[in-house]
């Protein structure tokens, strides 16, 4: 419907009447709601209510101080040396230790693995790792042994698809009287709450005291935000301090947990079904160095272009989060002419965009890497507002390229190792077919992703 449109953009209206509001996939308009107007469109009580048993404060549920307070911290500690060097740190463990010996072991069992599943266990262990300096062992070798976190692994689950289906709710009285009630989905949700609650206190009291005996030196966010809240805000209490602390991080968690995830999946469903461009990734990958059998330091990864336009393009198809939105706090016009009325939702559509003719050209639908590259073969970032997968402006994503490591390095490493075979076959011949999604928060792929492996003749690492 947007694609149909002439300015690319739609009114909607809410079943009854509950809501109004427009629908954009236009980079003008993308523009002014996330950088030239932002301070009119905001995240609002649509996104507050729904997530704040959740998030309560973090700092994506909150506009004002208190998301420029923490975007201030989190601004400072995601830009430091150190926490680079920690996330490479971490990412290649997980990749050594974890991921590719599970990978090795299928491969050679000859199982059919779900790629999403193993993605997402490996995801949460890392986001762990980087937000706590705990690891759950999710993505674990023994498949009979539950996870050392599996109680808070299976609330946090629980509590981000329940918490997604409030968004999705025709009416949202009935989740809120459910609520009230506590009965059905809003009982587990606040079961689930308490869990990750609890695990999430317990880690911060036991840091606080290994900070008061001056034991921790960990470069986890929980540890940097302690630290930086120390110097930067002011509590009323040590319970006050906890719960910002709390919903920093598991804010982090939630934009980690499957956002990177569902990104890999999408990618490898389209590596296998471009075989011409999973061969370019390999050859790029052969001719530079890695400390080990596909893993490569963070500087060396700068120089796979290809590799980096294959992500971005599978990003560009399929993000993340297709969908995203705001909060009008006055009445507007957008720039294509748009009204838009005071209380009215304003969304933007990443997926939307990533497949319109007039922003991509007619080949917008087909998985070319080339369109990232320039005639010299570097990377050639587009202008933000068409590629808002990581949102811009003044929230542009602070894990942007955090999260291009850790899918490069996956990316690279699986690749180096093992052909991956879509059990389906993929989308074939390269252009798109309609993909099964599920309805949630994240454009996660339905029934996950079953392949089979087939180990690389040079690959020894694991043999």
């Amino acid at each position: 419907m947007l694609s149909e449109t002439p300015s690319n953009t739609l009114e909607v209206h809410g079943l009854f009447g509950t809501s109004r509001g427009i629908c954009t996939a236009n980079p003008l308009n993308i523009d002014h709601l996330l950088r030239t107007n932002f301070h009119n469109f905001i995240k609002g009580s649509r996104f507050h209510n729904v997530l704040y048993d959740l998030l309560g404060h973090g700092i994506f549920n909150v506009d004002g101080h208190l998301w420029t307070s923490q975007r201030k911290i989190a601004s400072h500690e995601f830009n430091t040396r150190s926490l680079k060097s920690f996330i490479s740190h971490t990412v290649h463990f997980e990749i050594s230790d974890r991921l590719l010996p599970y990978l090795s072991t299928s491969c050679d069992e000859g199982e059919i693995i779900d790629l999403q599943d193993t993605f997402r266990k490996f995801a949460f262990d890392n986001i762990c790792n980087l937000a706590f300096g705990d690891d759950p062992v999710c993505l674990n070798l023994d498949k009979t042994k539950a996870s050392s976190s599996s109680s808070f692994v299976q609330a946090f689950d629980d509590a981000v698809e329940i918490s997604a289906s409030r968004f999705m709710a025709p009416l949202p009285w009935i989740w809120k009287i459910k609520r009230f009630l506590n009965i059905g989905s809003e009982k587990k949700l606040k079961e689930a709450i308490r869990v990750v609650n609890d695990y999430a206190i317990e880690i911060i009291k036991s840091k606080e005291e290994e900070q008061a005996n001056n034991q921790n030196s960990n470069q986890d966010l929980l540890s940097r935000f302690m630290s930086s809240s120390n110097n930067s805000l002011e509590f009323q209490d040590q319970e006050q301090k906890r719960r910002f602390l709390k919903d920093i991080v598991l804010s982090f968690i939630l934009a980690g947990k499957d956002s990177t995830s569902t990104a890999l999946t999408w990618f490898f469903w389209l590596i296998s079904a471009n075989p011409r461009c999973e061969r370019l990734i390999y050859a790029e990958l052969s001719s530079a160095p890695a400390i080990r059998s596909g893993i490569f330091r963070y500087d060396d990864m700068k120089q796979l272009n290809y590799l980096h336009a294959a992500v971005s393009e599978s990003l560009r198809l399929f993000p993340p989060v297709p969908i995203n939105s705001r909060l009008t706090v006055r009445d507007d016009v957008l720039p294509d002419g748009t009204h838009v009325g005071a209380g009215w939702f304003a969304d933007y559509s990443a997926y939307a965009i990533g497949r319109m003719e007039k922003v991509w050209g007619p080949d917008c639908k087909e998985f070319v890497p080339e369109r990232w590259l320039d005639k010299d073969g570097a990377f050639v970032a587009p202008d933000q507002f068409r590629f808002p997968v990581f949102h811009c402006g003044p929230r542009m994503c602070l894990g942007k390229d955090m999260a291009y490591v850790q899918m490069k390095s996956i990316a690279a490493a699986v690749i180096y190792n093992f052909e991956v075979v879509a059990v389906d076959g993929g989308g074939g011949g390269g252009r798109m077919m309609q993909p099964p999604y599920t309805f949630s928060i994240v454009l996660k792929m339905k029934g996950g992703l079953p392949v089979h492996l087939k180990r690389r003749s040079q690959s020894c690492l694991f043999s």
